[in-house]
């Protein structure tokens, strides 16, 4: 049994590269400490605490469809629903924790939780 570190994801709109060309698919891996601890000492985070997520996207963002590489621009450039998509995703494969919220049938009013989950197993992207 191997330890996964890196996860497949799909943008919702995707980033357009300055082609025109839309890059949608990518890979995630799982941060570490560096990952977390070291743009702390950016002079853009300590500006704008709001930046971390940039820098912190662009460090474990290992692929995104046909781009060479993933920088601070390429995340800056990003529409909004994907860069919260992202910190959803960044989230969800770094905590233990199942995140899940609270539902109501609208059939029989039965109230229960739900778990939310934005990984897809491999094979199915």
């Amino acid at each position: 049994m191997s330890f996964r570190t890196e996860y497949e994801f799909e943008l919702p709109r995707g980033y357009v590269d300055e082609s025109g060309n839309l890059h949608r698919r990518g890979i995630m891996r799982l941060a570490t400490a560096a990952d977390e601890i070291l743009p702390m000492r950016d002079p853009r985070v300590q500006q704008n605490p709001g930046y971390l997520t940039i820098i912190l996207l662009a460090r474990v963002i290992t692929k995104l469809g046909d781009l060479r590489a993933v920088d601070t621009k390429t995340i800056e450039k990003l529409f909004t629903a994907d860069l919260a998509f992202l910190q959803n995703f960044y989230r969800e494969i770094n905590e233990t924790e199942q995140l899940s919220v609270k539902a109501i049938c609208p059939k029989c009013d039965h109230e229960h939780e739900v778990d939310v989950s934005f990984l897809q197993p491999a094979g199915e992207m």
